[in-house]
């Protein structure tokens, strides 16, 4: 069951506010789209998501957990192991983050900036 934590966002002043405040910034919406097609451990989010300290990630999937947007799993074994997934609300946010990038595949192709892999 997803749970949010109540009034999070106090300074929400529409939709769009609301909204870039529980995904905005620079790797939530990375870490989202990584876990598009479905559970993956710390460490394999930790290699797709480039550019971000192991510190950075964990506080993101923290705030994305908090949001009700993914979901952490804890298996007590030795070593632990930890995996994740959207919630139906985070795989709801899927289509808009598809959007996203074709607008920034045109852009980017539009100012001859190169793609990476």
């Amino acid at each position: 069951m997803e749970k949010p934590k109540k009034n999070t966002y106090p300074d929400a002043m529409c939709a769009v506010d609301y909204a870039f405040q529980r995904i905005g910034g620079k790797h939530k919406g990375r870490v989202i789209y990584q876990l598009r097609d479905g559970i993956k451990r710390y460490g394999e989010l930790r290699r797709a998501v480039t550019g971000i300290t192991p510190k950075m990630l964990t506080q993101v999937l923290r705030e994305l957990e908090d949001d009700g947007l993914v979901v952490r799993t804890v298996y007590l074994e030795v070593p632990p192991r930890v995996e994740y997934h959207l919630t139906e609300t985070g795989m709801e946010l899927l289509p808009f983050i598809r959007l996203l990038a074709d607008w920034g595949r045109g852009q980017m192709e539009k100012n001859n900036i190169a793609l990476s892999a």
